[in-house]
């Protein structure tokens, strides 16, 4: 498989690793959109965006979620968003389903980003 996220998952690409454990790796994007800018990657299955899992492949979602909350709060983040990019009308660049969590402005910092 020619996919930049799972070269990146196995490690075969270098990356900046904020968290990882069997299932997700989350990483710094190298085009942040926020101060902080991560991406959590399933490892276990390659899926092309959100608009190709099946009913049985649900709980995922539910379990990145779950990472991106670990990540965030062992980095003291008290704010940040969750965004699913989905097909290329949607913004999805890369062809592996990612999420992003966004983060990083000041307390009563109001600015809006698009990813």
């Amino acid at each position: 498989m020619d996919c930049i996220f799972c070269k990146i998952s196995s490690k075969d690409i270098p990356s900046t690793i904020i968290q990882e454990d069997d299932d997700f790796l989350v990483i710094q994007d190298i085009h942040p959109k926020a101060p902080v800018h991560w991406l959590v990657i399933p490892r276990k299955k390659h899926i092309a965006s959100v608009k190709d899992m099946k009913e049985s492949e649900g709980e995922m979602l539910s379990d990145m979620i779950l990472s991106a909350n670990k990540a965030a709060a062992a980095k003291g983040m008290k704010g940040y968003k969750l965004v699913f990019n989905v097909g290329r009308e949607g913004g999805q660049v890369i062809d592996h389903i990612h999420l992003h969590v966004l983060g990083g402005w000041g307390e009563g910092d109001s600015k809006s980003i698009g990813v």
